[in-house]
């Protein structure tokens, strides 16, 4: 049983940059093909897919976030980690990693509980 938890901070303030990780256990990251996402659902609104790192290492982002997201790994660690940069209230949402056999939300079968994070001064 593939099991993710997602950590980091719960209040950023704006400008700031926002960092996450997920750490998986059940499972390697680097397992044959699987894509490891992040996925936020801002209040009120609907799931985002923010962007993924396949088992390869090699990353994909969402146009309308590129430019500010990065996805990395530790594989160490079996970790994978966001970091959204010069983050503003409306990046206020519940932030979930998930594994799936492609890059959207539909292909996911397992997703972390899910934390909210809050931008905030």
């Amino acid at each position: 049983q593939v099991q993710l938890q997602e950590s980091g901070p719960g209040l950023v303030k704006p400008s700031q940059t926002l960092s996450l990780t997920c750490t998986v256990s059940g499972g390697s990251i680097t397992t044959n093909y699987y894509y490891w996402s992040w996925i936020r659902q801002p209040p009120g609104k609907g799931l985002e897919w923010m962007g993924a790192i396949a088992y390869s290492g090699s990353t994909d982002y969402s146009p309308s976030l590129k430019s500010r997201t990065s996805i990395s790994r530790d594989t160490s660690k079996n970790q994978f980690t966001l970091q959204l940069s010069s983050v503003t209230p409306e990046d206020t949402a519940v932030y979930y990693c998930a594994r799936g056999r492609q890059k959207r939300i539909s292909d996911t079968d397992y997703w972390g509980q899910g934390t909210q994070v809050t931008v905030s001064s």
